[in-house]
């Protein structure tokens, strides 16, 4: 029994036609795919791999460290109050205004960062992502993390759309940066969750009813959380034009 291998578990949700990636991504951290179910927007992928025990020794070491670390805390605050103590009456006045840097311009100049719509023209971190060959690539995590709240404009088609549970005129989209619909090999996975189509807010000339897989658009959305586990960038739409 002491030789048993013991594993652990996990499941992982992929959008149709990014499994291969995700399974390759899960290989590199050892994880060995055990069972997958289709289902219609996402499939459902179940992983194991052995648990790594920790060594006895390390554990004592840590457990040791973590007793020295608190003495050593201990001493610096009895030192701190003693300090504090004997030489309270020579504390230095407070800083006074005119110290104060001036910050009469930064609201104006934040307000106007925060209203600028980003795109791959003006910023080259979005334009890499767009271009990224890997929907879980720590590009995503990092591109959302930055600028989660703020707007993003790109051309774009839907890769793929099915409906929000029962409900019969809402969807899930799947969206991707190009004009390759179905075929969108690059980019994201950019996702909007449980949208009808008047929630896309359609523009232009000759605004459609209804949309499809392969239709191309100028996305304009807020970008929202990264799901690392499903490779799905999430996004709010703004307004979707028709191109």
């Amino acid at each position: 029994m002491a030789d048993e291998i013991r594993y652990e578990y996990k499941s992982v949700r992929a959008l149709r036609g990014t499994d291969g990636l995700v399974i390759s991504k899960m290989r590199k951290d050892g994880w060995q795919l055990v069972e997958q179910t289709q289902g219609g927007l996402r499939s459902t992928l179940d992983f194991r791999r052995p648990k790594k025990p920790l060594p006895r020794a390390l554990i004592g070491a840590a457990v040791g460290g973590l007793v020295v670390l608190a003495v050593v805390i201990g001493t610096a605050a009895a030192l701190e109050d003693e300090g504090e103590e004997k030489g309270g009456s020579n504390k230095p006045a407070a800083a006074t205004a005119s110290a104060e840097p001036s910050t009469a311009s930064t609201p104006s100049a934040a307000g106007s960062a925060a209203a600028e719509v980003i795109s791959a023209e003006n910023n080259p971190e979005f334009a890499a992502l767009l271009k990224t060959p890997d929907s879980c690539a720590q590009t995503n995590v990092d591109f959302a993390a930055k600028y989660k709240g703020r707007t993003v404009a790109f051309d774009g088609s839907i890769v793929h759309m099915a409906p929000h549970g029962d409900a019969a005129t809402r969807y899930d989209f799947l969206l991707g940066p190009g004009d390759q619909g179905t075929k969108t090999g690059i980019g994201p996975a950019f996702t909007y969750e449980d949208v009808n189509v008047p929630g896309l807010k359609l523009t232009g000339r000759n605004t459609p009813a209804t949309v499809r897989a392969g239709d191309k658009f100028r996305f304009v959305a807020e970008v929202g959380e990264f799901n690392a586990k499903q490779c799905l960038f999430f996004l709010g739409p703004v307004s979707t034009e028709i191109r």
